[in-house]
């Protein structure tokens, strides 16, 4: 027996399916054969009937003739070896029989009236009143012009027929039979050709249910259970590595948080403890000020990031001049960029690049893109930030010649708490979140980089055309991020 389950179901599907199909061909077939068999008697007594009626009725004249006498005179014409002759007057009444016996009740079967209504020939399939045999009956009419209606009624017995149907019956229902246990057979291989590998899966699944990622689904499987089996082990190994991540960003945020509170308690313990001039607790109350800045910086792009996963993140939208957006942002990284004695250049094709977006989250973005190209530049190197307009969209691109990425990390440096350098300190969520922030605005971030030749990261954002711009409250641009526009010190001097 097989135990509950899927395999049952499939087994228990299949076995209906085909036993409802071999049914329905058995059903056809008996209806086919009895056709042909009781098709072959009518027109063996048909053709008789086709063959001699015509000639007895010439070669006899019932003017010639007393009744009786015609009537034996047909009879004999018209008889047909196994099967009883008889002639019937148009009551049914049956007037002569080639069998010798004499009937006192005439005949009511279904031929008889058929025949009479048609002039021709009719057929009737049924049991003999007096003995219950099962015979069939053809019933033609003999008329002579002007005179008497008679029928010639053909009985005959189909009892052997009938024999022989139920010989073909038994024999294909044994057939049936046979052939329904070898479906049961293959049914139930079939069904453990799919539930085994399905048990084995869900072994697996149970083993990492309970935190072994270390398994795996073995086996060769094919089409939709090699595909689940695949996507099991593809999800465990994403599990261990997402795990490995969060291990290391855990490490990762422990050293960045200990490091800063460090030094703000170290110093204020120092100052505390009195005694130093005025320049020395200059210097200590800036590194704790310093120091808390970094703090306050690492719990608010945690709080971004944790936003952004929630869908909480709120956008103040509006009009923003992506070209004064950037020159804000170099202003802001220029004291950075001079330690390193990196350079950075704005290159625009165009004077306007105007887009709709929420002006802080829009700086934050390139913000964190410039500054990784700075940190990741060589000392003397060039930071370029093209502008373009290409086909409704806006087109920033920051291309620095640094240290690069190589094609492993590329494919994952968009990914939360991944870190190319781990070294470098940082939770690993700046890009995470980037692109999150680019995909809020309808935008799209894409990095390109080679080891050793530099990176070159670009956000493209559609371009607000100067229809959308007279609907947009006026004065929402870049400057409302920072007042008036920047000018790098270049500039100023």
């Amino acid at each position: 027996m097989i135990k509950k389950g899927i395999g049952r179901q499939i087994v228990l599907h299949y076995f209906i399916v085909i036993f409802l199909a071999l049914m329905l061909v058995e059903v056809v077939f008996l209806f086919a054969i009895r056709a042909y068999y009781y098709d072959t008697i009518y027109n063996t007594i048909s053709s008789h009937i086709d063959a001699t009626v015509r000639s007895a009725l010439i070669s006899t004249n019932a003017a010639d003739y007393s009744e009786m006498e015609y009537l034996s005179q047909l009879l004999g014409l018209l008889k047909l070896p196994e099967a009883e002759l008889q002639i019937l007057d148009g009551k049914g009444d049956v007037r002569i029989s080639s069998s010798g016996f004499a009937s006192d009740k005439p005949v009511q079967t279904s031929d008889i009236p058929q025949a009479l209504a048609s002039g021709g020939t009719a057929k009737w399939i049924g049991r003999q009143a007096t003995t219950g045999e099962p015979v069939m009956a053809v019933t033609t009419t003999l008329q002579q012009g002007g005179g008497q209606v008679y029928l010639a009624r053909f009985v005959t017995s189909i009892e052997k027929v009938n024999q022989r149907l139920t010989e073909i019956t038994l024999v294909s229902m044994s057939i049936i039979a046979g052939i329904l246990i070898i479906v049961l057979i293959v049914s139930i291989g079939l069904a453990n050709s799919i539930v085994r590998p399905i048990n084995n899966i869900i072994a697996v699944s149970a083993q990492m249910a309970k935190g072994r990622f270390d398994v795996r689904v073995e086996g060769d499987y094919r089409y939709e259970l090699g595909e689940m089996g695949s996507t099991l082990n593809y999800m465990a190994e994403e599990i261990v590595r997402s795990n490995q991540i969060k291990d290391d960003f855990i490490s990762s945020i422990s050293h960045e948080l200990r490091t800063p509170l460090t030094s703000i308690k170290g110093w204020s313990e120092t100052l505390d403890s009195g005694g130093y001039d005025p320049d020395e607790t200059r210097i200590g109350m800036g590194i704790i000020a310093k120091e808390t800045e970094r703090l306050i910086g690492l719990v608010e792009e945690l709080l971004d990031f944790s936003k952004l996963q929630q869908n909480e993140m709120k956008l103040t939208m509006g009009r923003i001049e992506l070209k004064d957006l950037l020159k804000e942002i170099v202003l802001n990284v220029w004291a950075k960029a001079e330690l390193k004695q990196v350079k950075l250049r704005i290159d625009s094709e165009g004077e306007a690049f105007p887009v709709y977006g929420d002006a802080n989250r829009l700086k934050q973005v390139f913000l964190n893109i410039v500054d990784n190209a700075i940190k990741f530049s060589h000392e003397n190197s060039v930071i370029v930030l093209h502008l373009v307009h290409e086909d409704g969209w806006v087109r920033t691109a920051v291309q620095d010649s640094g240290i690069g990425i190589d094609a492993e990390n590329l494919k994952r440096v968009k990914d939360r708490f991944f870190q190319v350098n781990t070294q470098g300190g940082g939770t690993g969520l700046g890009l995470a979140i980037t692109q999150q922030l680019v995909e809020l605005h309808e935008g799209e971030l894409d990095i390109t980089s080679e080891l050793g030749v530099g990176t070159t990261v670009s956000v493209k954002l559609p371009l607000l055309e100067d229809g959308a711009m007279s609907v947009l409250p006026e004065g929402e641009t870049a400057a409302s991020a920072g007042g008036e526009e920047p000018k790098t010190p270049e500039e100023q001097n």
